[in-house]
């Protein structure tokens, strides 16, 4: 079967596409790219060439993935959400040899319109909720929310909140899945699931 992409969308020779990827509209997928199975790259996705995305990646409409970005394994992309590379950046004066390098980990949500500053690492399964800016690095299953982000809960890896204060101890069942989480002190952990993780 291997990949498919909408004429209209541009695919450089070189770059690599797995199983079943599809990129849809006015796309365009630089050389180096190296990107999974299974992935959907939306209407007007730009992706760089020291750019890697793993399998089932969901990339939402008008996102460009610049340089120097990892999204691993599930990670969800919300609409117009944005990426930066450069953390200073200036017209007049090159930077291209100081990208900083941005790591989203599995299962992780970015939401529409937030914002993930270069230098960041987003946790397996965190949630950046719509119109955030991130500009540092995010805890396993944090809840963050507003400009600059702040953490407001813990969310499941089926991306429901949890019943668990920010911090402190306790213990809490992801109403969708029944998978229980335990918390100590600002560390979320999964102890019990109702179904292996892939």
């Amino acid at each position: 079967m291997g990949w498919w992409k909408h004429d209209s969308a541009l695919v450089d020779e070189g770059a690599q596409l797995g199983e079943g990827t599809k990129v849809w509209h006015f796309s365009h997928v630089c050389a180096g790219a190296r990107i999974g199975d299974g992935c959907s790259l939306g209407q007007g996705v730009y992706v760089g060439n020291d750019v890697t995305i793993g399998r089932n990646v969901k990339i939402q409409n008008n996102v460009s993935v610049y340089d120097a970005v990892t999204l691993e394994d599930d990670v969800f992309c919300g609409p117009s959400m944005v990426f930066t590379n450069v953390y200073n950046p200036r017209s007049a004066v090159s930077r291209k040899n100081e990208y900083r390098r941005t790591l989203i980990k599995r299962g992780a949500t970015l939401g529409a319109n937030c914002t993930i500053v270069c230098g960041a690492t987003v946790g397996d399964y965190a949630f950046v909720g719509a119109g955030a800016v991130i500009k540092g690095d995010v805890t396993p299953y944090a809840l963050m929310v507003g400009v600059p982000a702040r953490q407001i809960g813990w969310m499941s890896r089926h991306g429901e909140k949890l019943d668990l204060p920010v911090q402190g101890q306790g213990r809490a069942a992801c109403p969708a899945s029944g998978d229980v989480y335990e918390l100590n002190d600002r560390a979320l952990r999964l102890v019990d699931a109702t179904e292996p993780q892939a």
